[in-house]
């Protein structure tokens, strides 16, 4: 089979933050001739900054900018040569105070991603595995992947789940020398806390495990001499922890720091750290700034400046506390977040706290899932009660208008953290809607369901009668799917809107790149169930096609789209789905805008491939408009031998060939991990056989007849669209005979033969199709998860794996 043309995560990202910078609210450039930290220039107006994370200010200390201006005079804006060669004669000043407030060695880094690029490779040896925080971040997952070229193995938990971690270090400790797991102190949308003092335990009952802390977020604002977070948990830095700190941040300067008290390790990265080595070094006002910005942290002073941060952070705290604003992880770091759920009412309502005099950051995909969109507050020592008690009273303001003004509800934004929700007895549903949520295709009008959908694919109502029975009574839970058909009207019963939805049992893994697929299925041999999840999905995995009617002309089209989104959410708690998907729409799909507002995001399917026949065009005249390029191949790889073959159309077969059938498609779908799903149920190519609307095209040697070497599985819908909806091959066959290439031949011959409208060639091998004169369209899917684990668990999966 073709290879599936997998999502480009770039481009997903891409697209979300092109939405943002659209709305204003991304990708801004300050403005004014001075900057002091309390106010931010934007857009020709004055701002309150929130959004920073110079949390003490340190950036606008007169000593620090007094020592960085030396420091230029003195020495020029820059010194270029590697550190490995010689450094800037500020830097062993730099290097005492750093030591001095850690008691530890260190190494200062140019800025903390090329410190983990340089670090991390150098601190795993082959023989180590790695386990990752899902919300580690970025730069720290970069650095590691980098270790999947040597073989080492690369795990991931769900955020701060010790239960998963200690399952996992058990699973790799009779393999492996050093086990690291790899987090943030405090992490930089939520500002929530690593439980430190747990992993202390952790590392305890397991030598092997390591710890490295990436805790930039933590530095300064908190611990002895501002050492940060992690260490103020910890007390003392044992070997096996690796500590990241920043420069950058709160510290006032730049660069970044790695703390490590194995001497024999720190030796080997200092000696040869990758960017550590051969990357520019800190500027000299960048080093001169830090020494200053050290002699406060080794001074009483910046305790006072850590209480001064504390008491506004308690303040802004208690004025919380007092509002239903969905704060969604209350503790005493500077970070705040505020969800909004949807990205677009995440839009509005920044865009609202700016037009009032407020600049906070909004926190969006990747860094949140995008339903898990919001807007993150951080408070310095900058900010003053009056403002912060304005800020507060702004968003009491305006968060419930943002809500209004993009359709949503307070409880749908709870549902979407999974806090606890207040029930309300609220419809949120327009009254000049009639909605109609039905469980069997039998409680749907059929003349009515085929006119809006039954003209492509097996969706049509005979084949959702079809399916509906194929896929309930089964043994295996995955061969069991809850249908669910919607209709929605308007009070005249006309029709707006109409589509299906299933809900089953889907492999995680569904679109990930082959080499995923094949790691996560020598885990499945033991465990069948391995990352698998419960799926809410627009159509099914057994059909293609558009699974959405809309009348875009109506006036109420937008409501009814709401009303779609507000009954996914509730079936998608009714059945405890982790995933939304809607499925097969065009690349300029009009309702993107919207969908992405609403908080999915799109990835690439494999194409989708149809032919559209013309009345009464017989094979040869077909065949005729070909390019004399497919002429030739169809001569040369299918004509050639289809008198080697013998070709027959069985509409009902016996239990032999019910059999081989079955086989042929297991080996398609076990050879075909680039689209990686879970087998279809046995009684289902029993009900084909049975059923009148399906028929099977087979191809068996002449010389050996009862051996069928080749079959495709084939719908008919309602005498209009001719569906080929699954193939089966003897792979032994398929070179010498070019199997697969002659069922397609076939299935348009037989087309032809009865006269229908329309062939859906369904999805990939779109070269093979194409070839024998069929469309090729691209095709997206949206995607909306709970959370951005598995998407990021298949990132690092993907490429070569240790056995």
């Amino acid at each position: 089979m073709a290879k599936i043309k997998h999502n480009n995560f770039l481009s997903t990202v891409h697209e979300v933050f092109t939405d943002a910078k659209q709305e204003g609210i991304m990708h801004l450039y300050a403005e004014g001739e001075a900057f002091t930290g309390r106010t931010i220039g934007v857009k020709d107006r004055q701002l309150f900054h929130f959004g920073t994370t110079g949390y003490l200010g340190l950036e606008q200390d007169a000593r620090l900018k007094a020592a960085a201006i030396d420091a230029i005079t003195k020495y020029g804006t820059q010194f270029p040569l590697s550190k490995s060669y010689i450094s800037n004669p500020l830097y062993r000043q730099l290097e005492e105070r750093l030591t001095a407030m850690y008691q530890n060695p260190i190494i200062i880094t140019k800025n903390s991603t090329l410190g983990h690029m340089g670090a991390i490779p150098n601190a795993v040896n082959d023989q180590d595995a790695i386990i990752l925080d899902h919300q580690v971040h970025w730069s720290v997952q970069s650095a590691a992947k980098v270790l999947k070229n040597r073989s080492v193995p690369i795990d991931m938990i769900r955020h701060n789940d010790l239960n998963m971690l200690e399952d996992k270090i058990k699973s790799l400790s009779d393999k492996h020398k050093k086990i690291w797991y790899m987090a943030d102190g405090i992490y930089s949308m939520y500002g929530d806390f690593a439980p430190i003092q747990d992993l202390k335990t952790l590392s305890l009952k397991y030598p092997q495990l390591h710890l490295y802390i990436d805790d930039v977020h933590g530095m300064s604002w908190v611990g002895k001499n501002g050492t940060g977070y992690a260490l103020s948990e910890l007390k003392e830095l044992s070997e096996n922890v690796l500590l990241f700190g920043t420069l950058s941040k709160t510290f006032g300067a730049s660069g970044a720091v790695l703390v490590c008290s194995n001497k024999k390790m720190y030796q080997e990265i200092k000696t040869f750290g990758g960017p550590l080595t051969f990357s520019a070094q800190l500027e000299p006002a960048s080093v001169a700034a830090a020494t200053a910005s050290a002699d406060i942290h080794l001074s009483p002073e910046i305790y006072e400046l850590q209480n001064d941060l504390r008491e506004r952070i308690q303040y802004f705290n208690a004025l919380l506390e007092q509002t239903d604003l969905p704060l969604i992880d209350k503790n005493l770091s500077p970070v705040f977040f505020i969800g909004t759920g949807m990205p677009k009412t995440g839009y509005n309502f920044v865009g609202r706290l700016m037009k009032e005099g407020f600049y906070v950051n909004l926190g969006i995909f990747p860094a949140v899932p995008v339903k898990n969109t919001g807007v993150r507050i951080t408070i310095s020592r900058h900010n003053q009660r009056e403002e912060i008690k304005a800020l507060v009273e702004a968003m009491v303001y305006h968060y419930p208008k943002a809500l209004e003004d993009t359709h949503t509800n307070a409880q749908r934004v709870l549902h979407a953290f999974k806090m606890d929700a207040k029930k309300s007895k609220e419809n949120h549903v327009s009254k000049a809607l009639v909605i109609k949520l039905e469980n069997s295709i039998l409680k749907m009008d059929k003349a009515l369901w085929d006119k809006l959908m039954g003209k492509q694919g097996v969706f049509n109502w005979e084949g959702l009668k079809f399916l509906e029975e194929s896929f309930s009574g089964n043994v295996l839970i995955e061969h069991n799917w809850a249908f669910r058909y919607l209709v929605i009207y308007d009070q005249q019963e006309k029709p707006i809107l109409a589509t299906f939805l299933t809900v089953g049992l889907w492999k995680d893994d569904m679109l990930s790149n082959l080499s995923a697929s094949e790691t996560i299925e020598k885990q499945r041999q033991s465990n069948p169930y391995y990352l698998t999840s419960q799926v809410l999905g627009m159509g099914s995995l057994f059909t293609e096609g558009n699974h959405l009617y809309i009348d875009d002309k109506h006036p109420l089209k937008s409501q009814a789209l709401d009303t779609v989104m507000q009954t996914l959410e509730t079936l998608e708690q009714e059945f405890k789905a982790t995933m939304v998907v809607l499925r097969d729409f065009p690349k300029n799909e009009n309702l993107h805008p919207y969908f992405q507002g609403q908080g999915f995001i799109r990835v690439q399917m494999p194409d989708s491939c149809n032919i559209d026949l013309v009345e009464g065009e017989a094979m040869e005249t077909y065949i005729a408009k070909l390019s004399s390029r497919n002429r030739r191949h169809l001569r040369k790889e299918i004509l050639e031998y289809e008198t080697r073959l013998k070709i027959d159309i069985v509409k009902k077969c016996n239990l032999n060939q019910l059999k081989q059938f079955q086989e042929l498609y297991a080996n398609v779908h076990q050879n075909n991990r680039g689209l990686n799903t879970f087998s279809f149920p046995e009684k289902l190519f029993e009900k084909m056989s049975k059923h009148p609307n399906w028929e099977f095209i087979t191809v068996a040697l002449i010389n050996n007849p009862e051996t069928i070497i080749g079959v495709m599985l084939c719908y008919n819908n309602n005498g209009h669209t001719y569906v080929p909806a699954f193939v089966g091959l003897d792979y032994e066959y398929v070179l010498e005979y070019h199997t697969y290439r002659q069922l397609l031949y076939q299935t348009i011959k037989r087309a032809i033969q009865l006269k229908f409208h329309q062939i859906d060639l369904g999805m990939t091998a779109a070269f093979e199709k194409r070839k024998l004169g069929a469309t090729v369209e691209e095709k997206f899917a949206y995607i909306q998860t709970s959370d951005n684990y598995t998407m990021e668990l298949m990132g690092i999966l993907e490429g070569p794996q240790s056995q």
